[in-house]
């Protein structure tokens, strides 16, 4: 009983209590230490997998907004060739109708919209071919982010399985979350090189 009430302790201080008991024998504290660098160690390797999970985010979504720029763009140069063939057309028209006497202005307008048009073309495929980069860009950049969401959700599982194995003191946990946090680190190794 404190001096402001009534304390009830919680499991977890019975628990505390325990192991600050069992410190002397050596073996849980040896299995406490080995637990605690490992979380520390695999805490800090998860930050920085989660930062690279976020970036690798970012520049999937930056990829894909420049081939979205970069379609959009190649689609306003097609309307702009298709306007030029329109108006080719239209001289075409107009030099059938008018016959060759009066069809020299338009002549020249067939010939200037036909340069026009190959010049149009060539800056369309450019775009589309851009935006096509950009998107395999942003497909790779996708897939980096899942690599490293994967290994840092490993390495989360394997210091969730360090205070089960400690709280618990049960070395089967404890492999397991060496096992654990080792398939974590291989997926971040592949992540960065980008396998």
């Amino acid at each position: 009983m404190s001096n402001h009430g009534f304390h009830v302790h919680g499991p977890h201080e019975h628990e505390l209590e325990a192991a600050n008991h069992e410190e002397g024998h050596g073996h849980n504290n040896s299995m406490s230490n080995q637990i605690a660098m490992f979380t520390a160690v695999i805490a800090t390797v998860g930050a920085l997998f989660g930062y690279m999970d976020g970036t690798t985010l970012v520049n999937s979504s930056a990829y894909k907004n420049n081939a979205a720029i970069s379609k959009t763009e190649a689609a306003n140069q097609w309307n702009y060739y298709q306007s030029k063939s329109n108006k080719q057309n239209l001289s075409e028209l107009a030099i059938a109708l008018l016959g060759k006497k009066d069809s020299e202005k338009f002549a020249e307008q067939l010939q200037r919209y036909e340069t026009e048009k190959n010049t149009i073309k060539i800056q369309a495929e450019k775009l589309e071919s851009e935006s096509k980069e950009w998107n395999e860009k942003s497909e790779h950049a996708m897939h980096l982010h899942h690599r490293w969401a994967q290994a840092t959700t490993l390495l989360q599982v394997s210091i969730a399985l360090a205070a089960i194995s400690l709280l618990s003191r049960n070395e089967w946990l404890k492999k397991g979350m060496y096992v654990v946090g080792f398939v974590g680190l291989v997926t971040g190794a592949l992540a960065a090189l980008h396998i």
